[in-house]
């Protein structure tokens, strides 16, 4: 009873949503200096969101600096204009404003989220955010001094040991391979005049892409918009990041031996970039594998029949320049060997016969009728502006995308199965006291 009370709930509230999602009108602004965004007008809340997103990010840096661009980021809401970092969060805080920039390794993002009574006030701290960050010697030396507790509390976690030792291997010398280790030595050696020149190279009007949902119009929006960004360079610098295939030809295990209750497994394989003309076939076949849940194959057979995991799970891991596949999953030390080979076979599986057709179908429904409830804030909305601009997918995305996943066939899903699952390449990673798993250090 209670799972069918849950399943109405659900059903319900995705039918309170997905008007939303379906009726969404968005809306291109230019502003006066040329800046563009896309803009939802939402007049139900006085409030705005705002997402953008510098593309090109941390990898630019290449192996040895990517630390440093991190930590710059990091450094510019601590303390910007005529206010230090402490008087900043106040300014921050008096108004009910949220302000957040971050860095990934394709980019430099960020959010503002502000009432209307307090819009000027978001605006102008987010512009001196970006363009007049102080740098002031002791809150760099508090931030830097944060950041390498982290990056060292880091080597000794057995999710951040198993995730960097993946990555390494998959990734090889490129920059998306970089480890704890060479980050720490950035962030020491980081110097205000090398995280200024990161900004500076990064941060543009070229490679910006901003979203906004909100109480406000074209005309206002097109205002801020030059508030905020119209002091930045106009053109970024060169981003000469090259193209990565991952270094995963074969079948290869490596058991990385540490004192853990359980055996920590990340599997993967070449994947596929959010542009491929197959990305919806390919996620269709993910939810079947392991992407649906309790629905997926992986959990049916490892969880529910053998009680080998409490969750096992596959996803894409799209970056700009390059792609992987993956698979994770912890499992009692005892039982890994047995885990590890069962994983195995259900990836060769699918490689090998693909999805059912009611799997198939079921994947579907699933996709287009869970997407509006992604959906649940003005934030989300805002940044799924940023990254339908960022992916080229068009202001006409939404009305097209039920039936673009509709439109796949069994044909393109066994299809796409092959050529994700049915390849020699196959890298496992297992940290912890393995049992049964045989590989380099087992």
């Amino acid at each position: 009873m209670i799972r069918r009370l849950l399943l109405l709930a659900a059903c319900a509230l995705l039918l309170l949503a997905a008007p939303r999602a379906g009726a969404m009108q968005i809306e291109r602004v230019v502003s006066p200096g040329g800046i563009v965004a896309w803009l939802v007008q939402d007049r139900t809340l006085p409030l705005m969101s705002l997402q953008f997103r510098f593309r090109g990010g941390t990898v630019g840096e290449g192996v040895g600096g990517q630390g440093a661009a991190r930590l710059a980021v990091d450094m510019l809401d601590e303390g910007a204009g005529d206010l230090d970092a402490t008087a900043f969060a106040r300014a921050l805080q008096e108004h009910s404003i949220s302000l957040s920039v971050g860095a990934s390794a394709d980019s430099i993002q960020g959010s503002l989220r502000v009432l209307d009574a307090h819009r000027a006030r978001g605006a102008e701290l987010l512009r001196l955010a970006l363009v007049a960050p102080r740098f002031d010697a002791d809150a760099l030396e508090r931030v830097r001094t944060r950041t390498l507790a982290g990056l060292q509390r880091q080597q000794e976690d057995p999710r951040s040991i198993l995730r960097e030792a993946f990555g390494r291997l998959a990734w090889g010398e490129h920059p998306y391979g970089e480890g704890a280790e060479a980050e720490i030595a950035s962030v020491r050696g980081a110097t205000v005049e090398a995280m200024r020149g990161f900004l500076a190279r990064r941060m543009a009007h070229d490679n910006l892409v901003v979203g906004a949902v909100g109480n406000i119009d074209a005309a206002a929006l097109g205002a801020l918009l030059d508030q905020v960004f119209g002091g930045l360079p106009a053109r970024a610098a060169a981003y000469g990041v090259p193209e990565a295939r991952p270094a995963i030809d074969a079948e290869r295990v490596v058991v990385i031996r540490r004192p853990a209750p359980q055996a920590l497994v990340l599997s993967g394989a070449p994947g596929m970039k959010r542009d491929d003309p197959d990305w919806f076939a390919a996620q269709l076949v993910n939810y079947v594998l392991g992407g649906g849940g309790f629905n997926s194959r992986l959990m049916t057979e490892m969880r529910e029949k053998r009680g080998l995991t409490y969750g096992v799970s596959t996803s894409y891991q799209a970056l700009d320049r390059g792609a992987l596949v993956l698979a994770s999953f912890s499992t009692d030390n005892a039982r890994a060997g047995e885990a590890v080979d069962l994983l195995r076979a259900q990836w060769r599986r699918m490689g090998e016969e693909g999805p059912g057709e009611q799997e198939l179908e079921d994947a579907k429904a699933y996709m287009t009728g869970a997407f509006a409830l992604s959906l649940d804030s003005s934030s989300a909305v805002a940044g799924l502006l940023v990254t339908l601009q960022n992916e080229g997918l068009g202001m006409d995305y939404l009305s097209r995308r039920d039936s673009l996943i509709r439109g796949v066939t069994i044909e393109d899903a066994r299809r796409v199965a092959r050529r994700m699952h049915g390849g020699p390449g196959f890298l496992t990673v297992v940290v912890g006291e393995p049992a049964g798993v045989r590989g380099e250090g087992g």
